[in-house]
């Protein structure tokens, strides 16, 4: 008979990564906690680990810098989205499978958040984000790159060249706009909830669909003249 007993050290291996994501998900709450409160440019390592009585050794263990910790939930709630764009079916168009991963997205992922900090903390995270010039200019750069790996699925989606053809990344900009127009819009409002976010993504870019909606599939090559017959007929 075959033994699926785990192996003796495997219950030991479970529970060290158990601490490991504890101690991880604990810098991070403490970090955004100080970030919101104190801002983040006057908040340092040592302020961090003192919070969670750790070590700085133990913090860059887990995490490069500052600036790493500040996104680690945007990072998150990123993958969520890009996840849910890969998973939409082939027969949408660009924006329409856009649109619909975002929304889906951000049906799901206030669970995902939930699991790390929470969800008023991550919001106030983010506005945070928008209204600190050092971690803005970041948040444009890490944008670009998110755009750029968004208009490279879309046309693998649709069979394009995105070397060739500009218009993957040509809607991904616009899509990607309206979503910094939203994130700031909802930041300056009063209801930071995920409802609100995803109320205020929805209604813009329906506004932006009609003009991007259209398929992109590249068509099949047409035909070409049959040859001429031959004086012989062949």
């Amino acid at each position: 008979m075959t033994d699926l007993r785990p192996a003796p050290d495997a219950p030991a291996t479970g529970l060290r990564e158990r601490k490991k994501r504890r101690t991880r998900d604990a810098l991070l709450r403490a970090a955004l906690l100080l970030f919101v409160s104190q801002g983040y440019d006057r908040t340092t390592v040592d302020e961090i680990t003192d919070a969670v009585e750790v070590s700085q050794r133990t913090f860059f263990r887990y995490f490069a810098n500052k600036e790493e910790v500040a996104f680690a939930v945007q990072d998150l709630v990123e993958s969520h989205f890009v996840a849910a764009l890969r998973a939409r079916p082939a027969s949408e168009g660009p924006v329409e499978a856009m649109r619909g991963a975002v929304l889906a997205a951000w049906d799901t992922v206030e669970e995902a958040i939930s699991e790390v900090v929470p969800v008023d903390l991550y919001m106030r995270g983010y506005q945070l984000i928008e209204s600190t010039p050092a971690l803005l200019a970041v948040h444009l750069r890490r944008s670009t790159e998110l755009e750029e790996e968004i208009a490279r699925l879309i046309a693998d989606r649709e069979g394009l060249d995105l070397d060739a053809d500009p218009r993957p990344r040509v809607a991904v900009a616009a899509f990607c706009g309206v979503m910094r127009v939203t994130g700031r819009l909802w930041g300056q409002g009063e209801d930071t909830s995920v409802e609100a976010i995803r109320r205020m993504t929805e209604a813009y870019l329906d506004q932006i669909r009609p003009a991007l909606a259209a398929h992109w599939h590249r068509p099949p090559a047409a035909p070409g003249p049959a040859p001429a017959a031959s004086a012989t007929g062949v």
